[in-house]
């Protein structure tokens, strides 16, 4: 399904695009932005969701660059957490590719109230990592490298919140520079999001309108909240997310 959108629904997309991408690369749960926007405009869940993922790709690589100097010098480390996650979103497409359309409506309303949860919980979170002191080393354990394929996994078949997931694994196992992590956690979800929009490229269906509009305002969204992002109201990001988070779940639970 690739209906042709008209200018309002076409900046609607836009828009959300970039919202999306400032909010995964200071927070994550861009998706809750984007894919209710799709939802709205009549696309089925599935392809909102393989649309979406797509479109995101560009706005998690731009978020990441914009980290780049707290990332050098740790190529190694990157590389081992890198494969974890591009396995783990191999599984995950595989999974939504695999599994019934009707599987995908009843499996997101429970994702998504998950990612809800978490995003309201991130403060906590936040200040339980801000607690911890920093490690000495920066290793990836077997621990961590499962987690990361868990979450990759989560990424590739849905992706909200997966940010979220990734900042609280990485800072209790990995370490707790948040600046850092937050870095580290933008490459590895643009990673997840890359491989999954492969695989969707290739077996998938992609609405290819919203998927470009998504992709060219997310990448604006990726360079501004990697760069301004620490700086804006957190709780204000959580209401927006949490406000259109509940929108999509209650068109999901009454289409």
């Amino acid at each position: 399904m690739d209906a042709t959108l008209d200018a309002a629904e076409g900046l609607a997309v836009l828009a959300a695009g970039a919202a999306a991408g400032a909010i995964n690369a200071v927070v994550g749960s861009g998706t809750l932005v984007t894919f209710p926007v799709l939802l709205a405009l009549g696309y089925p869940p599935v392809v909102a969701n393989v649309s979406n993922t797509v479109g995101l790709v560009p706005g998690s690589f731009s978020g990441a660059y914009a980290y780049r100097k707290d990332l050098a010098g740790h190529g190694w480390l990157l590389l081992r957490l890198g494969i974890a996650a591009v396995l783990g979103g191999v599984t995950g497409g595989v999974l939504l590719l695999c599994l019934p359309p009707g599987a995908f409506r009843a499996i997101v309303p429970a994702l998504i109230g998950m990612a809800l949860v978490l995003v309201v919980l991130q403060p906590r979170l936040a200040r339980a990592l801000a607690g911890r002191r920093d490690e000495d080393g920066r290793r990836a354990g077997a621990l961590l490298l499962l987690g990361v394929f868990g979450t990759g996994t989560y990424g590739g078949y849905f992706g909200a919140a997966q940010g979220v997931l990734l900042l609280g694994l990485l800072g209790v196992l990995l370490s707790t520079d948040l600046r850092w992590v937050n870095g580290v956690k933008n490459l590895l979800a643009g990673l997840v999001n890359g491989v999954a929009a492969a695989l969707f490229l290739a077996l998938g269906t992609v609405a290819w309108q919203p998927a470009l509009l998504i992709a060219a305002g997310s990448v604006v969204g990726g360079l501004i909240g990697g760069r301004w992002g620490r700086r804006l109201p957190p709780t204000a990001l959580r209401a927006v997310i949490v406000v259109v988070g509940l929108a999509a779940l209650v068109k999901l639970l009454l289409a």
